[in-house]
């Protein structure tokens, strides 16, 4: 059977337009953040990055304490984006708004977690880091908030709390010694501007590939 010129043509267009979508939504898949990926955790509001440290709080749960950091280039402020105990999310799947995670402090192996005790500083609700070895409880649980489907890497999102409600928190008080300088981390009951958060440096996980790189790692 002859195949006319525009017949070709058609054919022809289609091929494009399927390679083009299939393009489109690989280059979608690579804004997400994903399960297993390891990021830096910008507050928006006041310019620090979610940090933490084996230094117990003096008060309160005496759990090792998160606070914020200026300093963009320390270590101890990557966290692992992970699925819930008993519902662990693919390997280098996109994390989807208002899907429940962990995330795990990669240096001590900890979840953030907050619990009903209040903050040292501000009185809001202490967030700690808590667990061993990766595991911890029920506590350990938040959802993300954001406008579309999936988690995009250059959005502010913020972080609810399963157990409790609040939202992953800065306000601006600082401490003292050992950690002069930090700032307090605390769940609070509102969203409001001193909740958005922004995934920055950090290594973003791929399905089924290996990681891409986003920084200095």
């Amino acid at each position: 059977m002859e195949i006319t010129g525009a017949a070709r043509l058609v054919f022809r267009s289609l091929v494009v337009l399927l390679l083009w979508s299939q393009c489109e939504a690989g280059e979608s898949e690579l804004n997400h953040v994903t399960c297993g990926s390891l990021v830096k955790l910008l507050n928006t509001r006041h310019n620090v990055r979610l940090h933490s440290h084996d230094v117990k709080y003096g008060s309160g749960s005496g759990q090792q304490s998160v606070t914020g950091v200026e300093n963009a280039d320390d270590a101890n402020s990557y966290w692992q984006i992970r699925g819930k105990p008993n519902r662990p999310c693919q390997r280098g799947t996109s994390i989807r708004c208002g899907q429940a995670i962990r995330i795990m402090h990669m240096k001590t192996s900890r979840n953030l977690h907050t619990h009903r005790f209040s903050s040292p500083l501000s009185n809001n609700q202490e967030v700690s880091a808590f667990g061993e070895n990766g595991e911890g409880d029920d506590l350990d649980t938040w959802t993300v908030q954001c406008d579309g489907d999936h988690w995009e890497r250059d959005e502010d999102v913020r972080f609810k709390h399963v157990g409790t409600d609040v939202f992953l928190s800065v306000t601006g008080e600082q401490y003292g010694h050992p950690i002069r300088g930090q700032r307090e981390v605390h769940g609070m009951s509102s969203a409001n501007q001193h909740n958005w958060w922004r995934s920055m440096e950090g290594v973003f996980i791929q399905p089924s590939q290996a990681p891409l790189r986003h920084d200095e790692l």
